[in-house]
C-alpha cells in the first residue's frame, strides 16, 4: 500500500500543542511530532477498542510485550526478556524514574552537550546536577571527545550518564564501536547508563541504529533502555513507553521510583498501538522514512542555494534538522524573532544547551513538502533580515 504523506492535514483546533500554541499565521516546526496521519493498522486498531465502549484500567496482555520483544529481535537482532521490561507513560518521566532510582540530591549525571532540553529538567527536578560532555562540531558532524568524556566520568560525583541514541539535536546514529567505548568508560567508573532510544526507528539511508542493549551482557547489566513507539509512528499522545532492565536490583529500584512518581499506569489505546505498529506497522515506517528523508536532501539544496551563511549537519538519524548559522546573534534572539516577524517558529539550539547550541536552529522535517517549502522561504526572508545583526531589538 502507498501512503500519502503529502497530504496537508489541519491541525489546528485538535488541541495540538504544536499548532494551537502558536499564532494562526505562524507555521511551526519545532516540536518532534509528524504533521503525517498515522498508519491506518494503527487507527484501525483504535477504533476496535473504542468500539468496546468501555475504558478502566488496563491490564497489559502479554501479547504486547511478544509484540515489543519480536520488533527489536528482527529488526535490530536484541532479544531482550520480558522480565526486563517495565512499562510506562513515557521516555521522558522513564527517564526521571531512573535518575530519582539510581542517584541522590547533589549528585552528577553527564550528558553530551547539545541534547534534548527536558534532559536537563530531568536532572535539576531530582536535585541533581548537569555535566557536559560537548561534542565536538567538524565537517557538518559530530563526534564525542572521549577524553574529556572519561575525565567526567571518572569523576565519583558522576553517577549516571544519560546517553541519546539516536541523538537529537545532533543527528548521529551512534556506531557499535562508539557505544561499546562509552559503555565501558562507563563500567569502569560505576557510572550508570541510561540510554534514550525514543528516535531509533528514524534513520537515514547508508546508517544502522545500535540498540545499547545488544552490545554485550555485560554493559547491559549496567544500564537502562529507553523505547517507545511515539516518535517513529506519530503516537505521542497516547502515552506508552518501555523501560528495558536487565539487573533484577535495578530493575526493582527503578519500577518503585516509577510507582512514587505515579507513572505506572497506561492507557488502553497507547497499549493497543504499540502492538498494532510494531506487528503491522512496517512498511508505513520505511514510507515514512524515505519521505522524511527526501525533504533532508530538499532542505540541504535550498540552504546550499540560498543560505550562505548557514550549514546543516549531517542527518544520520532522526527527522530533526540542525543548522549552524555563522555571524548571527544567539539562537533564542533569532527564533523569537522568525516566529513574531516572519511566521516560522523553530526550536532555538540554545535550549538544547547555551553554548553548544548557541549558533543552531533545529528544524522538524516530519511534514508535507509544501509544508517544508514555504518553511524554507520564511527563513530565508527572516535570515537574511538577521544577518550580521549581533544586537536583534526585541
Amino acid at each position: 500500500m502507498q501512503y500519502n504523506f503529502n497530504e496537508l492535514i489541519n491541525r489546528r483546533g485538535s488541541c495540538c500543542y504544536k499548532w494551537d500554541s502558536t499564532e494562526p499565521e505562524v507555521l511551526p516546526l519545532w516540536v518532534a511530532d509528524m504533521d503525517f496521519q498515522v498508519a491506518p493498522c494503527i487507527t484501525d486498531a483504535i477504533h476496535r477498542r473504542v468500539d468496546h465502549g468501555v475504558f478502566g484500567y488496563v491490564k497489559v496482555p502479554d501479547s504486547y510485550y511478544e509484540s515489543l520483544i519480536s520488533w527489536f529481535s528482527r529488526r535490530h537482532g536484541w532479544n531482550m526478556k520480558r522480565e526486563w521490561v517495565i512499562y510506562t507513560t513515557g521516555v521522558v518521566p522513564a527517564v526521571s524514574a531512573i535518575i530519582k532510582a539510581m542517584t541522590k540530591p547533589g549528585d552528577k549525571v553527564l550528558v553530551q552537550t547539545p541534547v534534548y532540553n527536558c534532559f536537563f529538567s530531568s536532572i535539576k527536578n531530582n536535585g541533581c546536577v548537569v555535566e557536559e560532555n560537548e561534542l565536538i562540531y567538524a565537517n557538518d558532524t559530530y563526534a564525542i571527545d572521549f577524553e574529556d568524556f572519561e575525565r567526567k566520568a571518572a569523576d565519583p560525583d558522576v553517577k549516571v550518564f544519560l546517553l541519546c541514541n539516536p541523538h537529537n539535536p545532533a543527528g548521529r546514529v551512534w556506531t557499535a564501536d562508539e557505544l561499546r567505548r562509552m559503555g565501558e568508560i562507563c563500567l569502569k567508573h560505576h557510572v550508570f547508563v541510561i540510554s534514550d532510544e525514543i528516535h531509533c526507528e528514524v534513520v537515514s539511508p547508508g546508517f544502522s541504529y545500535t540498540p545499547y542493549g545488544s552490545l554485550s551482557n555485560e554493559l547491559m547489566q549496567n544500564a537502562a533502555v529507553c523505547t517507545s513507539p511515539s516518535k517513529s509512528f506519530n503516537i505521542a499522545s497516547l502515552q506508552i513507553a518501555n523501560i528495558t532492565i536487565a539487573d533484577d536490583d535495578v530493575r526493582r529500584r527503578v519500577d518503585k521510583a516509577i510507582n512514587i512518581n505515579e507513572v505506572c499506569d497506561v492507557n488502553p489505546f497507547g497499549v493497543v498501538a504499540l502492538q498494532a505498529a510494531y506487528n503491522e506497522g512496517e512498511d508505513w515506517l520505511k514510507q515514512a522514512n524515505a519521505y522524511i528523508y527526501e525533504n533532508y536532501r530538499f532542505l540541504c539544496d535550498f540552504v546550499k542555494a540560498n543560505l550562505p551563511y548557514a550549514r546543516v549537519t549531517k542527518l544520520e538519524g532522526t527527522y530533526l534538522a540542525w543548522i549552524k548559522l555563522e555571524n548571527f546573534a544567539p539562537s533564542a534572539l533569532v527564533a523569537s524573532r522568525l516566529e513574531r516577524k516572519f511566521g516560522l517558529k523553530l526550536s532555538a539550539g540554545q535550549s538544547y544547551g547555551d553554548k553548544a547550541g548557541r549558533d543552531f536552529l533545529r528544524v522538524n522535517l516530519a511534514c508535507p513538502i509544501a509544508t517544508l517549502q514555504e518553511a524554507m522561504k520564511r527563513m530565508k526572508a527572516g535570515l537574511d533580515s538577521m544577518h550580521g545583526v549581533i544586537d536583534i531589538n526585541e
